[in-house]
């Protein structure tokens, strides 16, 4: 079974379902890495998702120096080159915030979140293919939102209106990923991620776990984060002990 040519699909399904979207202020820019960063991320998928996973991570949405940069889910710009073997040119969203400059490979800045969750992978995994055998990173909604001061706004502090829309198209795009994937384990990257597989994925056979977000605002995730998730992992019986 190729996996990777159905999530293709269904990556281009959602991308043109949110790219009717519009946005209103605070909200001032949008970017879709899967419109300008379109080649890494089906490289992403030809090369790691082109079979049945047991474990399924998912994330929120892109951040600025991740996956907005490298149309990788989580994709710092050294993991995805690096230990993923994943560089190509990336294009450019239609309106740029000139704080939040899309670069790509040459973007300077490090994705905090997706240097610790692609190190807790290469710690434990060593090779990329190892962990790919039976695992998946994606994310539930694929827009990253800025404001006028380049600040980062989540879905979740999204208008219900502009959520409902938004979460209609990612709720579906997350249905057919399961759908694909049939994965054993959906494992939420933090509480907005795991709520919404909860919501989405109710009456499922796929079971639902939850560890803690990488991202340097939690303080949780600032205490040897990398421990505390293999510790979580390992008590849900996902991982084995070492």
């Amino acid at each position: 079974m190729d996996a990777s040519r159905s999530l293709i699909r269904a990556a281009q399904t959602l991308r043109a379902a949110v790219n009717k979207l519009t946005f209103a202020p605070p909200v001032t820019h949008v970017y879709n890495p899967l419109d300008y960063a379109w080649a890494a991320h089906e490289m992403y998928l030809r090369r790691y998702a082109n079979s049945r996973k047991r474990i399924l991570f998912l994330g929120m949405n892109p951040g600025p120096f991740g996956m907005a940069q490298t149309g990788v889910p989580f994709g710092q710009i050294a993991a995805v080159r690096d230990w993923l073997g994943i560089e190509t040119k990336i294009g450019r969203p239609a309106r740029e915030h000139p704080k939040r400059l899309v670069t790509g490979f040459a973007c300077p800045r490090s994705e905090i979140s997706g240097e610790r969750l692609w190190n807790l992978f290469v710690t434990r995994f060593g090779d990329a293919r190892a962990f790919f055998a039976e695992h998946l990173v994606m994310n539930y909604c694929p827009l990253a939102f800025l404001e006028s001061t380049g600040r980062n706004r989540t879905p979740d502090k999204l208008p219900l209106t502009e959520r409902a829309a938004l979460f209609a198209a990612c709720d579906e795009h997350l249905r057919e990923i399961v759908r694909i994937l049939e994965p054993e384990w959906l494992v939420g990257i933090g509480d907005f991620a795991a709520k919404r597989a909860a919501q989405v994925l109710r009456g499922e056979p796929t079971r639902l776990a939850r560890i803690f977000h990488p991202s340097p605002a939690s303080p949780a995730a600032n205490r040897d984060w990398s421990a505390v998730a293999t510790r979580q992992l390992q008590t849900l019986g996902i991982w084995e002990q070492k």
